[in-house]
């Protein structure tokens, strides 16, 4: 991957929630295809203390292009007036105003936001985005080919996978094994996906349903065609609290297999990777990280360090 397939071309898994908007009531206001949002995280260039770290043309723009797949409450997704809210949209705000730009969010689905960004239409990857191996080198984690040259990842919050269930768990379902020889849903290029693929069962083998949004893969759970929806912890308990005011589906067993998410970055864009680096840093050491995570109940993700790369 070189540095034009990452800028814009002329310069160019998912810990307990809280909200009262209802999953599926935010996430029908989403759309799947690319498409610009409006909102953005913004901070001015006079009072950014990190606005010289980045790129000159990223600092010239004033604007960082976020890839998201804006469908992951609590993370991120659209709230009843359309406006695109969540975790990761307020840690990108507090991230703006270090750096002194708009970071501005554009909807896409999560398996083709890293090739969006090869396209250049995003200079960074924000969706709560599993920092591995397999995408630090650019391999597909369905086929195992490799399909670029990979990115970088700046990491910025911990989660692992959860299991969700209809409400009273008619199947006894806790752990993945419990999922041997049953029908489940999931998200197309999720680690959760890629979990599903690796269980080894005895008992028959898990079928998978792969949908594009997560909302699609809730709403299979919901009228009965799968057994169990698997989705990133932080999602498949919000979605448990909120989805008809908790009475659609329960959360089962232990987070399983916790790691990074990180902010994903051009292999070759190392000034914009180490400008994020730090201001992630910066938003840690001065208690706005904290701040953000407590006000959607998701602390037990937090981190102390912004490290690059950690993920496995």
């Amino acid at each position: 991957m070189t540095a034009s397939t990452i800028r814009r071309p002329a310069a160019t898994t998912r810990l307990t929630a809280v909200g009262a908007i209802a999953v599926a009531g935010a996430l029908l206001l989403t759309g799947c295809g690319d498409q610009t949002d409006k909102s953005t995280s913004s901070g001015s260039a006079s009072a950014a203390p990190l606005s010289d770290k980045l790129p000159a043309d990223i600092k010239s723009a004033g604007v960082i292009k976020v890839g998201s797949d804006i469908a992951y409450p609590p993370m991120e997704y659209k709230d009843s007036s359309g406006k695109t809210v969540g975790v990761d949209v307020d840690l990108a705000n507090a991230l703006g105003k270090q750096l002194g730009v708009t970071f501005q969010f554009n909807n896409g689905t999560f398996d083709t936001l890293l090739t969006g960004m090869r396209a250049g239409r995003y200079d960074v990857a924000i969706s709560s985005m599993s920092d591995t191996k397999n995408r630090q080198n650019g391999i597909d984690g369905d086929t195992g080919k490799k399909v670029g040259e990979g990115v970088d990842f700046v990491d910025y919050f911990t989660a692992g996978v959860g299991i969700i269930v209809k409400k009273g768990n008619p199947e006894n379902i806790s752990t993945l094994a419990d999922l041997c020889g049953k029908t489940v849903s999931v998200q197309r290029g999720s680690v959760a996906n890629d979990l599903l693929k690796a269980q080894k069962c005895t008992s028959g083998k898990i079928t998978i349903e792969a949908f594009d949004t997560t909302l699609e893969a809730q709403t299979r759970l919901k009228a009965g065609g799968t057994v169990a929806d698997v989705d990133d912890y932080p999602v498949a308990a919000y979605a448990a609290k909120t989805t008809d005011g908790g009475n659609a589906f329960e959360s089962v067993g232990d987070q399983i297999e916790a790691g990074p998410y990180g902010i994903a970055v051009g292999k070759t864009d190392t000034k914009l990777r180490d400008a994020i680096q730090a201001a992630v840093a910066a938003i840690i050491k001065d208690g706005t990280y904290a701040t953000i995570l407590k006000k959607w109940g998701v602390e037990a993700g937090s981190i102390t360090e912004a490290k690059i790369n950690g993920g496995s």
